[in-house]
């Protein structure tokens, strides 16, 4: 299981800082809105920490719009909701010394673009979405045996833990789903997804070893999804560029977001 406890907390205490503007044509008031600045967390979604930043710009906009669906915009671009914030923020921005922080966010009340990112009616939708990559990792890890052996209890203090934020509520349940059985010390699969600019991922089964037993490290993988051009992509994931000789099994046990998959970026 992951046991590098000091890796796992520094990659969930990764946060953003984010500026949040109002879409100036949506201002119905007189007075410009104040910016709203917030620090989120990588590991979590936008759903789940922006009530303040509703909050402040709802009562800017026409009293008709007030029950509108709120959306954000990056760039020109509809912010998909389901998707974790540190991913999305590595597909949009990126790295490197011109990142602009903080992340310039823009949000909207209107004309929701129905056709590019789902609507998101409860935070319930973000729960079952979760819930859903969570079943599905476990499949490709343990045959889905880990996941349909916990209590509902244990499925609560899982998303209660990634919603508030709480490292040692969350990973005391998730701890259980990096564990490897007593006959090998592997997963069965890595659950990876590879995310193009675009932001469209492929992903396929691998196995963390070879038909010889050896180890596979984040090369390999590249070479099976890319081989043609493994040798000129880099991958990114939480801000960092992991060397390519990491072992995929290391990665998915240390790596992974809190739905335990791998979510890779191509540079």
């Amino acid at each position: 299981m992951a046991n590098d406890r000091e890796i796992l907390r520094e990659i969930w205490e990764g946060k953003i800082p984010v500026r949040f503007t109002l879409y100036p044509d949506e201002v119905y008031e007189l007075q410009q809105p104040d910016e709203f600045y917030l620090m989120v967390p990588r590991l979590s979604y936008f759903p789940l920490v922006i009530d303040k930043v509703k909050k402040h710009f709802i009562r800017y906009v026409s009293n008709d719009k007030n029950d509108q669906e709120m959306w954000l915009e990056y760039d020109g671009q509809p912010v998909k909701w389901h998707f974790p914030i540190g991913l999305l923020f590595d597909l949009l921005v990126g790295t490197g010394p011109d990142l602009g922080l903080p992340w310039h966010i823009v949000v909207h009340f209107e004309k929701f673009p129905e056709t590019q990112i789902f609507r998101l009616n409860s935070k319930d939708l973000v729960e079952a979405h979760f819930m859903a990559c969570l079943k599905e990792a476990d499949v490709l890890k343990h045959r889905g045996q880990i996941v349909s052996s916990m209590q509902k209890k244990d499925h609560n203090q899982l998303w209660s833990g990634l919603q508030n934020d709480k490292f040692d509520q969350f990973w005391a349940v998730n701890r259980k789903l990096m564990e490897v059985s007593g006959e090998v010390d592997h997963f069965k699969y890595i659950p990876f997804r590879i995310y193009d600019i675009e932001g469209f991922y492929k992903q396929k089964l691998v196995k963390p070893v070879s038909d010889e037993g050896q180890r596979k490290t984040l090369n390999d993988l590249l070479m099976e999804m890319y081989p043609k051009r493994a040798t000129s992509v880099k991958v990114l994931t939480h801000g960092m560029f992991p060397p390519l000789n990491t072992p995929l099994q290391w990665m998915s046990e240390h790596l992974s977001y809190p739905d335990n998959f791998l979510h890779l970026c191509l540079v």
